[in-house]
């Protein structure tokens, strides 16, 4: 059975890799390949002609893990085609549409409104087949906004239509979508699958009666107050808990801490905070976690057990109808489920689910016989109700930290503790104690040190005070504060407020000692991922390092894991340089590296409070590189889509140098460590690359009649056979001035498209001056401004310029060697929910 399970996932792991899905008739053929072999692989070792009982065993195991996997592929095959049916016409992107739904989730607050799931009953467009109506998305998430002054204030004109809306409602929506895209960079978060995952298959915005196209289109307006359904009872009930919570904790700084714990809705916690968590090793706890949920689950199955036992003290032989172990588990598997409902049944709350109730059918029927098979029925389980978990770190380490528990407890007595002979009640208690103790010590050194390999293989840096964090916040989060928070959330008043200021007080003065060990220089290792090989290698040390005790040489499996915690930053060469633009919406950020130097050129865009393109985007490239500082830091200037990142990246990285065109007062200029105007005229030389800023000019910094615009960082970066020029957003004007103040300058292989291809930039003269091969527009996917414009866009294509956008192509990636090579994510890294 382990190695059918295994198999199961291995297909469905398979299937995640496709660029593109199987079609129908392939599928079919795959299908005829497996029904004959589900029924003939017991003889699959005779058809071998293997007659040795161990051979055959082993091609019997194989036989069984072939077709296992096929049978997972074929299965996260058929899956992955329902989702994808369903999608939004392209020209239905942009359009104000009408639909019919119920609010599905638990809406986000935002600043001036909410993000909330949308299930939708009926798209109210005459014009639909019922063809059409069939393949349309039934699941939408929304934004709704109040009006507001264009400049992120709210307008004292709010549209009457804008309401806080409720799980459970059924409204009438008029609505603008766009089909599911987010920013595809390497090692960053994937949000396109993730959509696909939860069901989402479009997204957009509610249109206020402002906003919206055309006076005939029918308002916002509410049909019912709750539409009744197992969904949205619990929806409505988490928002209940919620709003309990937040009138409890009014402005407390960790109410959203206390939020996950209760409901698991972890939006609320800053990102600040979530920095702290993951850099001493305790995001885990911080939710409705797999630890929680066991928890919850084992003490309401132990009192359960408990009162089932003593049911003949009520003259009832309740033990002799049914075990009190078969009642416990029953009893843990229910609770598990109601607790997961609390969680929104999101993903990562279904895992522990799944494995909760595996344990306890195997209990029920009499089956635990070993703890490795139900681990892995687990895994296959999760896999068959959800295939794309396989995509998601949480699911490798929490099935990975248990398969380390299992294999240090079962190496032959070193998680095992040796009794002495009895003695007093005291004494025995307090053998009992140690050994308590004792086993929960080296489980969690095993687990530490167990999980090393995995997690940086997905991370990249593992935490070095996660051991002594968790020996503290694990008892105090699980046994303490869970209960108490979730006591708090249910209990009438005033007793419930005074559980949860208690249980929040206890997580500030955690969250104090903790933020102060994040900020220890030893925190954190960091390295860049590993490759293949490193990985195995650290895989097969660990496993003889927590090998059984008097196993020869153990300290060898120490030395195995070294190279995986010293992999360098993948090399430049002398003389030559990689440029990556990222993806980061409308927005700009490049980097670029030399054999010894790192220059980021812009931050990004700023996306909501605690979210930018430098914590989303950036920073976890650079982690996963091996990048742990920069040389400089160049802001081209002072507007939200190129600067909106760079706090984020001064306050987690260090950064030699800032050079900006920003006022002296900015924040920006106040918190770096060292600042430099750019201005015409300066120049360096990195490992054989030279670099010099052509705009702006000093004098410009002393004219009040120039925006921010006009003096973006304007930088040429020649390498010896090619060479880049990346003019920020200079429109025509200056433009004009760099032709003639420095036209033999303007030369250039490769050319960030001024002003992401505004109307306002990219003059014929000046694309003829620079003359590029190559132009990259990083733009956001249907963004507000309509970049690149189409008749820019055209003009380039007129020159013979080969053109490349960051919203089709995802993050690029240009090597200048002896010859120029370009990458581009979404065809490199191409998968089936990129094929739209």
């Amino acid at each position: 059975m382990r190695t059918a399970c295994l198999g199961v996932v291995a297909g469905a792991a398979l299937l995640q890799q496709q660029a593109h899905l199987p079609q129908p008739s392939q599928l079919a053929w795959l299908l005829a390949l497996l029904l004959p072999g589900l029924l003939l692989f017991r003889r699959i070792p005779r058809f071998l002609e293997i007659r040795r009982a161990g051979a055959a065993n082993a091609g019997r195991l194989l036989a069984v893990f072939l077709l296992s996997a096929l049978a997972g592929f074929l299965w996260a095959a058929l899956l992955a085609h329902a989702a994808m049916r369903q999608q939004l016409p392209v020209a239905w992107e942009g359009r104000d549409l009408s639909v019919t739904g119920t609010v599905a989730s638990l809406p986000l607050q935002l600043a001036q409104g909410q993000r909330f799931d949308f299930t939708v009953e009926d798209w109210q467009d005459s014009a639909l087949t019922p063809q059409e109506r069939q393949n349309l998305p039934q699941k939408l998430s929304l934004s709704w906004y109040a009006m507001n002054n264009g400049f992120g204030m709210q307008s004292q004109n709010i549209s009457p239509d804008w309401q806080m809306v409720q799980p459970g409602q059924r409204w009438q929506l008029r609505v603008r979508l766009k089909r599911p895209h987010g920013n595809a960079n390497p090692d960053g978060f994937d949000y396109e699958v993730w959509l696909l995952e939860q069901g989402i298959r479009a997204t957009g915005t509610v249109r206020n009666a402002a906003e919206a196209d055309g006076a005939a289109s029918p308002p916002n307006r509410k049909l019912q107050e709750f539409v009744w359904s197992a969904g949205n009872l619990v929806e409505r009930s988490r928002a209940l808990l919620r709003a309990r919570m937040h009138a409890a904790l009014p402005d407390a700084p960790y109410a959203g801490v206390i939020v996950a714990l209760v409901i698991g809705d972890q939006r609320e916690i800053p990102q600040s905070d979530w920095t702290v968590f993951n850099r001493v090793g305790i995001g885990h706890l911080i939710s409705i976690s797999g630890l929680h949920i066991t928890m919850v689950a084992g003490m309401f199955a132990w009192l359960m057990s408990w009162l089932w036992r003593r049911s003949f003290f009520l003259d009832l032989v309740l033990p002799l109808r049914i075990p009190a172990q078969k009642i416990a588990a029953l009893a843990g598997a229910l609770m598990a489920v109601l607790y997961v409902a609390l969680a929104g049944f999101g993903v990562p709350a279904q895992r522990t689910m799944v494995m909760l109730l595996v344990v306890a059918v195997a209990m029920w029927n009499g089956r635990i016989t070993r703890i490795s098979s139900v681990l892995c029925l687990a895994l296959a389980a999760v896999v068959l109700a959800d295939p794309w978990a396989v995509l998601s770190p949480g699911y490798w380490l929490s099935f990975a930290a248990v398969g380390v528990i299992i294999y240090a407890a079962g190496s032959g007595g070193e998680m095992q503790e040796v009794h002495g002979p009895g003695g007093n009640a005291s004494d025995s208690r307090r053998r009992r104690w140690h050994a308590t103790l004792n086993a929960a010590a080296r489980t969690q050194y095993a687990v530490t040190v167990g999980l090393v390999p995995l997690t940086m293989l997905l991370f990249g840096q593992i935490s070095l005070i996660s051991p002594v964090a968790n020996a503290v916040a694990i008892p105090l989060i699980s046994l303490v504060v869970t209960p108490m928070s979730l006591l708090g959330s249910i209990a009438p008043a005033p007793l419930s407020g005074w559980l949860l200021l208690a249980a929040h007080g206890l997580v500030q003065i955690l969250a104090g000692v903790l933020g102060w060990c994040s900020q220890l220089p030893f925190a954190v290792w960091n390295a860049a991922l590993p490759s293949w090989w490193i990985f195995v290698l650290a895989l097969a040390g660990i496993v003889w390092l927590l090998a059984p005790r008097g196993w020869p040489m153990r300290w060898l499996g120490a030395v195995c894991c070294l190279p995986l915690l010293l992999v360098p930053p993948e090399p430049v060469a002398q003389g030559k340089m990689r440029v990556t633009a990222f993806d980061v919406g409308q927005g700009m950020a490049l980097l670029l590296e030399t054999a010894q130097h790192r220059l980021l050129y812009d931050t990004g865009p700023f996306y909501a409070p605690g979210s930018d393109g430098g914590s989303r985007v950036i920073l976890p490239f650079l982690k996963s590189h091996g990048i742990h500082q920069l040389d400089m830091l160049m802001v081209s200037h002072q507007d939200s889509d190129h600067s909106g990142g760079a706090l984020s990246i001064l306050q987690q990285l260090p950064v030699t140098l800032v050079s900006s065109s920003l006022r002296e007062d900015a924040p920006l200029v106040l918190q770096a460590k060292a600042h430099r105007r750019c201005i015409s005229g300066q120049s360096w030389e990195w490992d054989g690359v030279q670099f010099e800023i052509l705009q702006p000019v000093s004098a410009s910094y002393e004219s009040s009649k120039w925006k921010s615009n006009a003096r973006s960082c304007t930088l040429k970066v020649s390498a010896p056979d090619f060479s880049m020029l990346l003019p920020g957003d200079i429109e025509a004007t200056q433009e004009d001035e760099l032709i003639h103040m420095q036209p033999e300058k303007l030369r250039a292989d490769v050319l960030l498209a001024p002003h992401h291809g505004s109307g306002t930039s990219s003059t014929p003269a000046f694309l003829r001056a620079v003359s590029p091969a190559l132009a990259i527009f990083q733009v956001g996917y249907l963004n507000r401004y309509h970049h690149p414009k189409p008749e820019v866009f055209q003009r380039y294509a007129d020159f013979g310029i080969n053109r490349l956008r960051t919203d089709e192509s995802g993050a690029i990636t240009l090597e200048f060697g002896a010859s120029l090579h370009v990458s581009r994510f979404r065809q490199a890294h191409a998968r089936y929910w990129y094929d739209q």
